[in-house]
């Protein structure tokens, strides 16, 4: 059993894990930097522990720091959230080494899947489609321009150690193949200091859908998909559980082919399979696994009636997975919309601030994971992200007006944010009819230059 769980994270997903652990009757202890020492996890959490300053390298990032505020406070577990040291195996590792258990898969399942290349490697051999491509890491130029030949143009150059819509480049033939290559591997050695790069074919109108997964190290179950197709520069915005673009026939293939995955590797805890879908053929294919809770794991949440944090917790305590797949079961629809603290009037500017005035939407379906509260300062060294919205209804098209009147009964003060875009999304006609594909949202941007209004104001104020 965890007595002393150590969460080393910040915002809405530490305080999502301090709810969990003290549920289930832990101590919950958040590692925070000097800038978050205020923060509503904090506050929550029955004791917070500083790790450094408010730079990431420094504290979230730091593992020395955070190995000895583990053993100081004496904690006996870890968990990390996502973003930062989730998905380092040589963090894992280290929490290891020092008697401690790491909540989520071994190092090396972690170094395995996190790998993209090495990932894509092991779809292949265990049975999963996966995007034509390069079999593994291209070593260079000429075998970069010999997987081109067979595959055909564009292609995608993605980093092997990327991850998060980072480290990918699209080149349209050979030309571009020769210079974007050594681009994509100096972007790739500078941001994950790993400049291996592998090739796939570039299917320009394709949905992203991932699949929600649990496994105890030798049986693994699905909890359905999510669909991420809304996104902006690869960054995912809005979320959907179930996708609307599946049949129950290639749904029911699409989720056994990620059980089957997880098993080829014996895959422990929570983990997401992503795939793209192609609406015109409808194949998928496997793209990469992240190996940690997912920010969007709450829709699955909504709709499965599983959680997903508890579950990732009682795992670790060396319990076998609790359910079977027979068990496990869809019910309505969810939606989570991701609102940032950026202004859409300013090309997605970051606008951190002070907030002034806060008040939540309520009501039936409506759920907030969010860190923000009257007074709070936002610090200016992490990501956006300040909330997540997630609202469930009996069906979609419920589902999306629901949405509509939470945005309409949001309202924060202080600094601009993307909830003005959410609120025009879940009204336009091609969204509510599922009509979605990745590119989507920048080119509904590009037509919509006046339509994104946000700004301190409440929303119910930016859309009238």
């Amino acid at each position: 059993m965890i007595r002393r769980l150590l969460i080393v994270n910040r915002g809405e997903i530490a305080l999502r894990v301090v709810r969990a652990a003290r549920e289930l009757g832990m101590q919950a202890i958040v590692a925070h930097s000097e800038a978050d020492a205020d923060s509503l996890a904090v506050q929550q959490a029955d004791e917070g522990v500083c790790i450094g300053p408010a730079q990431a390298t420094k504290s979230y990032l730091n593992i020395d720091a955070i190995l000895k505020a583990a053993k100081d406070v004496n904690a006996d577990a870890v968990h990390p959230g996502y973003g930062f040291l989730s998905e380092s195996p040589g963090f894992a590792r280290a929490v290891k080494d020092a008697g401690m258990v790491f909540v989520g898969p071994e190092a090396a399942i972690i170094e395995r899947m996190g790998d993209k290349a090495m990932a894509r490697q092991t779809a292949i051999e265990a049975g999963v489609p996966v995007v034509p491509g390069s079999p593994s890491a291209v070593s260079d130029l000429d075998e970069a321009l010999a997987v081109a030949d067979s595959v055909g143009y564009p292609l995608l150059i993605k980093a092997a150690a990327g991850g998060g819509g980072r480290g990918i480049r699209v080149a349209a033939n050979a030309e571009a193949l020769r210079e974007e290559l050594p681009m994509a591997q100096t972007e790739a050695r500078t941001a994950f200091g790993d400049d291996r790069v592998y090739l796939e074919r570039f299917i320009e109108r394709s949905r992203h859908i991932e699949v929600q997964i649990l496994g105890d190290g030798e049986r693994a179950i699905h909890l359905f998909e999510r669909e991420c197709s809304l996104q902006r520069r690869r960054q995912k915005v809005f979320e959907e559980c179930p996708s609307p673009a599946l049949d129950e026939p290639t749904r029911d293939a699409l989720c056994r082919s990620a059980v089957a995955l997880a098993e080829h590797v014996d895959y422990f805890g929570a983990g997401t399979l992503e795939y793209l879908f192609d609406d015109t053929t409808g194949e998928f294919f496997f793209i990469e696994m992240n190996t940690r809770i997912q920010v969007e794991h709450p829709i699955t949440e909504a709709v499965t009636g599983v959680d997903l944090v508890r579950e990732m917790l009682w795992l670790a305590c060396g319990e076998r997975l609790r359910f079977t797949q027979q068990e496990i079961s869809r019910r309505g629809w969810a939606v989570e919309m991701r609102i940032n603290a950026e202004d859409p009037e300013r090309g997605f500017f970051p606008s951190p601030g002070q907030v002034q005035r806060l008040v939540w939407p309520t009501g039936p379906g409506i759920r907030i994971d969010s860190c923000l509260f009257d007074g709070h300062r936002m610090p200016p060294f992490y990501d956006s992200l300040v909330a997540k919205l997630i609202v469930w209804d009996e069906c979609r098209d419920s589902a999306l007006t629901r949405a509509g009147r939470a945005l309409d009964e949001f309202t924060l003060e202080g600094f601009a944010t993307t909830a003005g875009l959410h609120r025009r999304l879940v009204d336009d006609p091609e969204v509510r009819r599922g009509a979605m594909d990745t590119g989507f949202l920048e080119r509904w941007l590009e037509g919509e230059p006046a339509s994104t209004e946000s700004s301190s104001a409440s929303v119910k104020e930016a859309v009238s």
